[in-house]
Formats: structure tokens, C-alpha cells, sequence
């Protein structure tokens, strides 16, 4: 039997404020290790894995996207080419029709704008073959949320897609804190950066989305301004990161600039922080693990 490929793709880059993605944390703190422009803000990768299973080829978010225009990916610092993610997915070998199953963290703008193209005027969507697979309650909040996280929403652009799917019996619901996406793919819910926030995981890796987006997150107190429970997610972590350490698991940071992944230890402390950090260059599509 043919073992998986992993693969860490990133379609784009962008930059968010550094203060907004480390919350209460002191910025002599966080810009030690990782520095702010002089707008304050921070390069983020968009990081995403790509399985190849067999006859399953798997994906796992799908980025930013190429159509917001100028004056938004300048607000953003997004730095990418059009029609990212099939040129992504071209570094590793494949095309968009290839793509069997996408499984979607969460609908944010970084991470669902990916699904869609602009074709004359109207949105449609990259992967046409996949199954998109997405929790069931996220979706419906994603219809109602707070004023305070409504902008990270693009409603207008990712629920023509979605309804695309679901018109073509292409959608796969899940529901529950943790279950099974389908065979050989599991997942695990967080809650305090956005409600069911889907965290997709196998017997090697896990995706860690926004809950840890990046190495220095890994810390317990370091989380976004941008959650909507900040209290949530720090327990979150702990449970998480016990999982992950008892599991032998290797996170992927969907947000990272320079490690794609780390394994999970405890210091002389007791404090959980990385073991080795995985990092890669001079390339967009890498095969890892």
C-alpha cells in the first residue's frame, strides 16, 4: 500500500497588525520574535496541507484568493499571483481538478477566500470535483456573527461557492465537538477564536488554524486579539496541547513565516512549548514529514 504525501503549500503571503495577533501581549515581547513593519504590521504565511492518499487527494483550507483588488491586498500586504492556489497546487503536481476532498477550518477570509475565482463578474469555484467538508454550526454562525468578528466574514464571496456545492451534492456536513471527516481523517473542535473551529488531524499531523497560528502561539497566554473569547481559548490550548503531546502529533502553523510545523513537549516547568521546529526554503510547495 502507497504510504501519504504530505505536502505544505502556501498560494500567498499577507501582513495583519502585530498588537491584533498577540492580544494583551507587550509588544517588546512579540516583536522580538516577530518583527513589525513600520505600519505595525507582521508577514503571515497561508499555509496550506495537501495529502495525497491513494485515490484521495486531500486539501486542507485554501487561502486568501486573487480578487478583493489593489486597495484591499495593499491594506493587507497580500503578496501572491493570480490564480494562487492552482499555482500552488501546480508546485505539487497536481491541478485543481485533481483535489478530491477540501476541508475547510474555518470561513474567515484568509482561509475560505481560496475557494472561489472570478470569472465575468461572478464568483465560481477553483476545486469543481471536490468534496467540501465543513462544520455544520460554524457554517450557521457564520450567517450571524458578532459585530465584533462580522468583518472576518466575506459572506458575499465564499456562500456562492458553498451553495454551488450543496447544489452538486458536494457538501459534507459534520457536527459535534469531534468525530470523524471520513476515514483516516479526524477532527476536534476549539471555540474561543470563532465557534467550532474545525482542526482536521490524522496519525501524523494536525492542523492548528487560528487556535495556534503560529510557533510563538504556542505559548498559553499568547492569543489573538481577534478571538471572540480569549478565556476559551486559552483552556483550548491546554487541552489541545496535552492531546497533541500525548498523541505524538506534529502541528502545522497555518500562519507561521518560517516553521511549517513543530512537535509538542513540556519544559522543566511543566509548560508546554515546542519541540523541534520545522522549517523549509526557497520553494512554495514542499513535500514535508
Amino acid at each position: 500500500m502507497q504510504s501519504k504525501q504530505y505536502f505544505s503549500l502556501e498560494p500567498a503571503r499577507f501582513k495583519l497588525d502585530g498588537g491584533a495577533m498577540f492580544g494583551i501581549i507587550p509588544k517588546p515581547l512579540w516583536n522580538k520574535v516577530h518583527p513589525a513593519d513600520e505600519l505595525n504590521r507582521i508577514e503571515l504565511a497561508l499555509r496550506l496541507v495537501l495529502i495525497k492518499d491513494g485515490n484521495k487527494n486531500i486539501l486542507i483550507d485554501t487561502g486568501i484568493g486573487d480578487y478583493h483588488g489593489q486597495k484591499w491586498d495593499e491594506r493587507f500586504g497580500v503578496v501572491g499571483k493570480p490564480s494562487p492556489l492552482e499555482l500552488a497546487l501546480e508546485e505539487a503536481g497536481l491541478k485543481p481538478e485533481d483535489i478530491t476532498d477540501l476541508i475547510i477550518s474555518h470561513l474567515h477570509f484568509d482561509h475560505v477566500g481560496g475557494i472561489g475565482k472570478m470569472v465575468d463578474g461572478k464568483i465560481e469555484p477553483v476545486l469543481k470535483k471536490a468534496t467540501v467538508h465543513l462544520h455544520k454550526k460554524h457554517y450557521e454562525y457564520s450567517h450571524h456573527p458578532t459585530d465584533r468578528d462580522t468583518g472576518s466574514f466575506q459572506i458575499e464571496y465564499f456562500e456562492p461557492v458553498i451553495k454551488w456545492y450543496q447544489e452538486h451534492n458536494q457538501v459534507h456536513f459534520v457536527d459535534g465537538m469531534e468525530g470523524e471527516i471520513f476515514p483516516g481523517m479526524k477532527f476536534k473542535c476549539s471555540m474561543g477564536h470563532t465557534p467550532y473551529l474545525l482542526h482536521a488531524y490524522d496519525d501524523k499531523i494536525i492542523y492548528m488554524a487560528d487556535l495556534i497560528p503560529t510557533s510563538n502561539h504556542v505559548h498559553i497566554p499568547w492569543v489573538m486579539g481577534y478571538d471572540i473569547s480569549p478565556g476559551v481559548t486559552t483552556e483550548d490550548k491546554k487541552v489541545f496541547l496535552d492531546f497533541i503531546e500525548r498523541e505524538k502529533l506534529t502541528m502545522i502553523f497555518e500562519h507561521d513565516p518560517l516553521f511549517y510545523g513543530s512537535s509538542v513537549i513540556k519544559n522543566v516547568r511543566g509548560e508546554f512549548t515546542c519541540g523541534q521546529k520545522l522549517s523549509y526554503t526557497d520553494k512554495a510547495a514542499y513535500s514535508i514529514l
